[in-house]
C-alpha cells in the first residue's frame, strides 16, 4: 500500500511557518503584505478557490482584498480594476480567479498584471524566467508539486517523470521544473498513442489530464509516486475526485496524493509564498 502524502497537513506546517515570519514583517518593513484578489461571477467552483485563498491569507497573517464583480463586467472595467491595483504601492500581488466569461479576453487580462505582482506566475515574463532559468514568480500548482516530491525527500536527479497533460498551468511548467531537477521528462497528451505503454515507465506520474479516474492500475508501474492534479465531479457519486482511480491506484504506488487534500491545498500554500516573495521585493526596493 502506497503512503498517501498529505497536501492538507503539509500546507498546514507551512502556513504556521510564514505566520511566524510575516509576524516580523511590520515592525521591519511598516507594512504587511497585500493580496488582491477579483472574483468575476458566481462559478461554484471560483467561489470556493477564492474562499480557501481569504482563509490562507488570514491564517498566515497577510491583509487581503477580494473584488467581487458580476460576470457582465466589461473586459475594459476589469483592466481598469488591475491597472489601479498595479499602480497601488501598497498591494503586493494580483490574482484574477479564472474562469472569466467567454466575452474576456483571459490571456489579456493576465497580461495587463504587473510581472512583479503576478502571483500566480502566468505573466509571459514569468513563465521566459522559468525556461530560461532566471530569477522570477514559478506558478503555484507545479510548485506544490515539487514541495509534495522535496516532503518526502524523494530523490527526482536520475528518475523518470510522465507528465499526462501539457497546460500552460501545470503540465508544461511542472515538466520544465522537473527537467531543472536532472529528471528525465516524458510529456504526454491526448494524442499520444499507447499512452499506458509509456505511463508504465514512470518513476513519477504526474496526472493533470483533467479526466475523472482517468489513470487506472495498469497505467501504474509498481513502486510509483503518483500525484494527482485533477479536480473533477463524478458524476456517479457527485463528490470530487482527481483524474486519478485512487482505490486502484493506491495499492501499486509507494507514494501518492489524493483530492481532495493532495496538491490543492499546497497550490494556495504556494500561493502564500509567492505573495510573501512579491512583498519582500516590493518593500526592499
Amino acid at each position: 500500500m502506497a503512503v498517501v502524502i498529505s497536501g492538507k497537513e503539509l500546507a498546514k506546517s507551512k502556513k504556521i511557518r510564514m505566520a511566524e515570519e510575516v509576524k516580523g514583517f511590520e515592525q521591519a518593513y511598516g507594512r504587511l503584505p497585500h493580496l488582491a484578489v477579483i472574483l468575476v461571477g458566481e462559478d461554484p467552483g471560483s467561489v470556493s478557490y477564492v474562499k480557501g485563498k481569504e482563509k490562507a491569507c488570514e491564517e498566515v497573517g497577510f491583509i487581503n482584498t477580494t473584488i467581487r464583480k458580476p460576470d457582465t463586467i466589461s473586459e475594459e472595467e476589469l483592466l481598469n480594476i488591475i491597472d489601479s491595483l498595479n499602480k497601488d504601492n501598497l498591494v503586493d500581488g494580483i490574482l484574477v480567479q479564472l474562469p472569466l466569461p467567454k466575452h474576456i479576453h483571459s490571456e489579456k487580462v493576465i497580461q495587463a498584471i504587473r510581472k512583479d505582482k503576478d502571483v500566480d506566475g502566468f505573466h509571459f515574463a514569468n513563465v521566459a524566467s522559468l525556461y530560461l532559468k532566471q530569477p522570477g514568480i514559478v506558478s503555484c500548482t507545479p510548485k506544490g508539486i515539487l514541495e509534495i516530491l522535496d516532503s518526502i525527500s524523494y530523490p527526482i536527479e536520475g528518475k523518470h517523470a510522465v507528465v499526462i497533460g501539457r497546460s500552460n498551468i501545470v503540465g508544461m511548467p511542472v515538466s520544465k521544473l522537473l527537467l531543472d531537477r536532472n529528471a528525465t521528462v516524458t510529456i504526454c497528451h491526448s494524442r499520444t498513442k499507447d499512452l499506458a505503454s509509456i505511463t508504465r515507465q514512470a518513476d513519477i506520474l504526474v496526472a493533470a489530464v483533467g479526466r475523472a479516474n482517468f489513470v487506472t492500475a495498469d497505467m501504474v508501474k509498481d513502486g510509483a509516486v503518483v500525484i494527482d492534479v485533477g479536480v473533477n465531479r463524478n458524476l456517479e457519486t457527485n463528490k470530487l475526485c482527481g483524474d486519478v482511480k485512487f482505490a486502484e491506484v493506491e495499492p501499486k504506488a509507494s507514494y501518492i496524493t489524493k483530492v481532495p487534500g493532495g496538491v490543492g491545498p499546497m497550490t494556495i500554500c504556494c500561493l502564500m509564498e509567492n505573495t510573501i516573495e512579491c512583498y519582500l521585493k516590493h518593500v526592499k526596493e
